[in-house]
């Protein structure tokens, strides 16, 4: 039987992740992550994905285009880092990948065994949960080695913070 110390070390480095981009619901998914690390312990990993079809123009053109997705996604995940930060001391891990996105979040939890848990949120729309949480929710119960968390995009920070 395994001490029970060396358990509670390994779940302190488990580590959240969460698909950083532009909607208006990342920033619910970021929340819950930061509260649920904040009580639990771990680090909440950042992951952006620049997908390949961005990139369809010649060289010179392509690689300045590849160079501002690189720092607009810097500047977007050293905002939700600070705002990580509101909450305490929280670990933070920052990760860029291109490719497809759930290419790309397969890939980030097949190389980082700590991963324990995905953390996306539906979108607040009539229209569905939107393109990455369906895509995902297509591929299956078992597209994954990680459980899937998705949290409302109408949820409120309040509410959020009662259920971490």
């Amino acid at each position: 039987m395994p001490d029970t110390q060396d358990r509670y070390d390994d779940e302190y480095k488990r580590k959240f992740l969460v698909v950083v981009d532009e909607s208006p619901e990342c920033a619910k998914a970021v929340t819950f992550a930061a509260l649920r690390v904040r009580r639990t312990g771990g680090t909440v990993v950042l992951l952006s994905i620049i997908e390949p079809d961005n990139f369809q123009h010649w060289l010179g053109v392509e690689e300045v285009m590849r160079a501002e997705a690189y720092e607009n996604i810097e500047a977007l995940q050293a905002r939700y880092a600070a705002n990580i930060a509101a909450f305490g001391s929280i670990n933070v891990e920052r990760v860029i990948r291109e490719g497809k996105k759930t290419d790309a979040i397969e890939a980030q939890i097949a190389e980082d065994p700590a991963v324990a848990i995905l953390v996306l949120a539906a979108a607040d729309s009539s229209e569905g949960p939107g393109p990455l949480v369906a895509s995902i929710a297509a591929r299956g119960a078992n597209a994954f080695r990680v459980p899937v968390t998705v949290v409302p995009g109408t949820i409120s920070d309040a509410d959020l913070a009662a259920l971490c």
